[in-house]
Parts: C-alpha cells; sequence; structure tokens
C-alpha cells in the first residue's frame, strides 16, 4: 500500500470512530426500544383494589346468596371440601358467625388465573358497611373489612300535602327521614294529626359508603311549622349526650312519647260510642288505633314496669300494660308477639321495644290499639300531658346561644 493511499485509510478510520463514540442516544438498538416501552407499560397500568384484594391478579366470580343457600353449599360449589369448609367455620369462631349468611347477599369467590385455578379468597357482603373475607389458603384466616364511610351534608325543605312520607318522596328526599324527624319531634308533635300545607326545613347529613347512600341520618338541624307554630330542633352536646333542644334551650324529649310506633296511620280515635267493625255495634272505644303493618315494633313510650302480659281471645289479643308511675298506665293491645325477655316486672326505659303490631285477638286487620289511664280512669292519649326533660344549663347558654343562632341562620337561607 502506497503511502497516500495509507493516509486516506487512516483518515477514514478516525471518521468512523467519532460517529460511533458521538453517536445520538436515539440509534439504539430496536431491542432496547422495545424493552422501554415495556416497563413504561407496566408502571402506567393502575391496579383495581377490592376489599383490599388487587382484582387484576385473580379470577373473580360475583354472586348472591340463595334463599337457605349455606357458607358449605356456596363453597362446595366452588370446589372446596367438606373438610375445608368446616375448617374454615371453625377459623371464623369470634369473628364472624357463618350461620348468619342469608339469602340477597352478595359474594366474591376469588381464583387464580392458573390453567388450574386455585381458590384463593371468599368475600361475603356482611351488610353496605361491612364484609367478611375468608382466606382459603392452608392459614384459613378469617378477617373483618370496613368499608370507607362518607357523610354527605344536605338540606330538604318541603309541604305536607298529605304525609309526610308523600312530602319527603315529592322533594326528592329519602322518605325515611320522614322517621327520623317523627323521633326528634315526638314528643311535641303529633305525627299523626299534620295538617296540609305543615311546613318543614331539615339540615342533615346522610351516611354514603361507596357512592351508595344509606338511610341513616345526622340531623345538623330542623324547623316544623305545624298548627301556625314554629318548633326548632337544635342539636347540641351536654354532659356528653347530644340532645334535641328548641331556640329557647328547654328539651324537646319529655317523659312521654307522642306515639308509641314509628309514623303509620291513625284508623280510629278515642270515642265513647264508636261503631265496632267487628260486633257491628256501637261502643265505647277508650284508645287510638294505629294502623300498620304486621311486625311493626311498638314502644314503650315511657320508663315504667310491666304489670300484665296476657291474651284475650275476645278482646286485646296479646297485650301488654305498663305502670310509669303513681298516675300513668298504658295499654297495648293486638300485638303479634312480644319482645324477648318482655315479662311481668320488667323495668322498661322511654322508646324500648315491648312488641310488634299484629291483628291477635277481635280485630279485622293489623293494628295497635293503644290506651292510657290516669288514675286508673282512660283519657284520649293524644291529650297526655308530658314534662320535658333537663333544659340547657346556665354554664353552657352562651355555647348554646352561638349554635342556635347558626343553625336558625341557615335553616332561614335556603
Amino acid at each position: 500500500m502506497t503511502k497516500k493511499k495509507q493516509i486516506i485509510f487512516s483518515s477514514l478510520l478516525g471518521i468512523i470512530l467519532l460517529l460511533v463514540i458521538f453517536m445520538p442516544k436515539r440509534w439504539t438498538p430496536v431491542e432496547s426500544l422495545d424493552e422501554v416501552d415495556i416497563v413504561d407499560s407496566l408502571e402506567v397500568q393502575k391496579i383495581v383494589y377490592k376489599y383490599g384484594i388487587p382484582l387484576n391478579d385473580y379470577e373473580v366470580d360475583y354472586g348472591v346468596v340463595k334463599r337457605n343457600q349455606s357458607l358449605s353449599v356456596i363453597l362446595e360449589t366452588h370446589g372446596l371440601t367438606g373438610r375445608q369448609v368446616h375448617q374454615l367455620a371453625q377459623n371464623s369462631k369470634g369473628v364472624f358467625d357463618v350461620r348468619k349468611i342469608r339469602g340477597g347477599q352478595s359474594y366474591a369467590f376469588f381464583s387464580t388465573k392458573d390453567s388450574i385455578p386455585e381458590p384463593v379468597y371468599f368475600v361475603y357482603e356482611a351488610d353496605p358497611r361491612s364484609y367478611v373475607v375468608f382466606d382459603l389458603r392452608e392459614n384459613g384466616k378469617v378477617t373483618i373489612g370496613k368499608y370507607p364511610v362518607e357523610w354527605v351534608p344536605k338540606s330538604v325543605k318541603g309541604k305536607v300535602e298529605s304525609s309526610l312520607w308523600n312530602a319527603m318522596v315529592s322533594c326528592n328526599a329519602d322518605p325515611l327521614l320522614a322517621v327520623e324527624l317523627s323521633r326528634i319531634f315526638g314528643w311535641t308533635i303529633d305525627f299523626f294529626g299534620l295538617q296540609k300545607e305543615d311546613e318543614f326545613r331539615v339540615l342533615y347529613k346522610q351516611e354514603s359508603v361507596e357512592g351508595q347512600e344509606l338511610s341513616n341520618f345526622s340531623i345538623v338541624g330542623a324547623v316544623f311549622v305545624h298548627a301556625d307554630s314554629a318548633y326548632y330542633a337544635i342539636p347540641f352536646l351536654q354532659d356528653g349526650e347530644v340532645l334535641f333542644f328548641n331556640e329557647h334551650g328547654k328539651s324537646l324529649e319529655g317523659a312521654f312519647l307522642k306515639a308509641p310506633l314509628d309514623f303509620f296511620r291513625i284508623s280510629s280515635r278515642f270515642s265513647n260510642s264508636r261503631y265496632h267493625p267487628v260486633l257491628k255495634i256501637y261502643r265505647a272505644h277508650h284508645g287510638v288505633d294505629y294502623a300498620a303493618p304486621v311486625g311493626t315494633p311498638v314502644y314503650a313510650i315511657g320508663a315504667g314496669t310491666v304489670i300484665a302480659k296476657g291474651y284475650q281471645a275476645k278482646g286485646g289479643g296479646n297485650y301488654l300494660k305498663i305502670k310509669h308511675n303513681g298516675t300513668y298506665v298504658t295499654c297495648y293491645m293486638h300485638l303479634s308477639r312480644f319482645e324477648k325477655g318482655i315479662k311481668v316486672g320488667s323495668k322498661v326505659a322511654q322508646k324500648e321495644v315491648i312488641g310488634y303490631v299484629g291483628s291477635t285477638g277481635l280485630a279485622t286487620g293489623p293494628h295497635l290499639d293503644f290506651r292510657v289511664y290516669e288514675n286508673g280512669k282512660p283519657i284520649n292519649p293524644l291529650t297526655i300531658k308530658s314534662q320535658p326533660k333537663s333544659p340547657v344549663k346556665p354554664e353552657n347558654l352562651a355555647r348554646f346561644t352561638i349554635l342556635k343562632d347558626t343553625i336558625i341562620g341557615q335553616l332561614r337561607q335556603f
């Protein structure tokens, strides 16, 4: 090779080396680009969790418990042995009673994505707020999970045309809010005697789980206009307990409830001469009949002692009598059954469930015949006097006044 050719060759080789050294990184081989794309896609992939379990990792079979279907039937259908189910039932003791699995509740069965799937988890939705996780692997652990709860601020206002229940429906509010109001104002307003054009305004929070609203409420403040009078309800913490007071700081709770059950219809009132629907004669009816579905809980309107419990085939059917003090006795008749543990001599608290609506005895349909005796004489239950409980204490009045003014101002603004 001549000297001239050596110089040209050396120059070309130098240029090639420089190009290789300073070559931009975007010229990386195609194989490296593929690897980067794969890593990026894995980093972006979203992992979805339910019950604290990554759904991406498993095959999930959702279902609903059928009527009379037990845990063993469900799990054995998914391939578990009777021995495995028995062990799970043993492991669940003290955590969840598997006998309480009931029809209509949802469940989810998790298994691996292998060619031969292996069971991993069974999750039973016990109620809207909680679920039970059964680990189907060797450890067989059983745990309770809780959904995060959110309290959503809400407000509603409206007028009564036929009933408070229907008024709530017309306002696109949960009608069970009507029951909540009847409980709060139960000592001051007769919700079985509401009048057309009665008005209400309510500030409240409604419980929500996973975007599903539950019929559970926390009343922030309310006003009910009934018979040309405005009744306020202000929740206030006193002595470690939240009670409702009116705008003057007086308790809304009294010694006696206005009614012994929640928000149903009066079908017959107190009368000295009422046409009896079964006997077809006129005779005194010294009580108030509340029409309600069979099984509706019946409350004691006040604290007292059960002095009579029995059955009258041609009269009140299953009945209870409660002595509240030296003046008043109340009677609850036509019950379908008594609450467990209720007997003569039992001490009952105000609004404690004592029985359930029925049609036992001489009755044409399910209802509660409620009677009140004052010094041994029957009186109209709708006119019973009830002394309120303790008012806001003097040392708490300043704090209550600030809260009251704020809530009443908010109620007037919408």
